[in-house]
């Protein structure tokens, strides 16, 4: 009888720990997310847009549970490397100049060096890291190519690019969503990973005004 209790008792001690580390995971995710808001408001909505167009992306592909939570962490955290980034490079109007660009490309080097020592994080740090590789092979930080490249990187790849696309910044309109699809399926094989771009574009026009509203805004106030 004590065994069953002390069994009983030790898994109520591991439930509430789980329970405990989860709250905390979820904290840091969502502070994080505040902090993007505070660096760009664009960024941290378009982020937490990516979070609900990667989750069904995922869900669609048949992702592991884990794979799918480090890819709701790797989508809304992706430009988390950009809090290094100076201000007068993001919000720049024009084209950036060789020097500026290549300070921008450290951006997924300074998101993955932020999550990196961070517990349960250490996997969509990775994710992070490599989200602007090509699956070509000719993307950053690390050249990776084809499945080389995670597969949470290439979903975030497709998904950030199209929701980038499709959104209006101070300095561009954002394109029609007809044209945005047209350039993921352009570059499908040579930057952008073809299985993920198919299974993308199966529901991505249909379920903007949705995924838009999720995230607290609405297509018209992005075009």
């Amino acid at each position: 009888m004590n065994t069953i209790v002390q069994c009983a008792t030790e898994t109520l001690r591991i439930k509430q720990v789980e329970e405990r580390f989860s709250a905390l995971r979820s904290s840091v995710i969502c502070s994080f997310n505040q902090l993007l808001d505070l660096k760009d408001l664009n960024t941290g909505v378009h982020s937490t847009r990516l979070a609900e167009w990667g989750m069904r992306v995922g869900q669609e592909l048949g992702l592991s549970e884990e794979q799918l939570q480090n890819l709701e962490v790797a989508a809304l955290l992706h430009d988390i490397g950009k809090v290094g980034i100076p201000d007068a490079i993001l919000r720049k109007p024009g084209k950036l100049d060789a020097e500026e660009y290549a300070l921008m490309k450290r951006h997924p080097e300074y998101g993955w060096a932020v999550l990196r020592s961070l517990p349960g994080f250490e996997r969509a740090a990775l994710d992070i890291l490599h989200h602007h590789e090509n699956y070509g092979g000719t993307g950053y930080p690390a050249g990776l190519k084809e499945t080389e490249i995670p597969v949470v990187s290439r979903i975030v790849s497709v998904i950030d690019a199209f929701d980038a696309m499709v959104s209006s910044r101070p300095y561009r309109n954002g394109l029609p969503p007809e044209e945005a699809i047209r350039r993921l399926i352009e570059s499908s094989g040579a930057q952008f990973d073809p299985v993920v771009v198919q299974c993308f574009l199966t529901f991505a026009e249909a379920e903007m005004n949705t995924v838009f509203a999720a995230a607290g805004t609405t297509v018209s106030s992005a075009l």
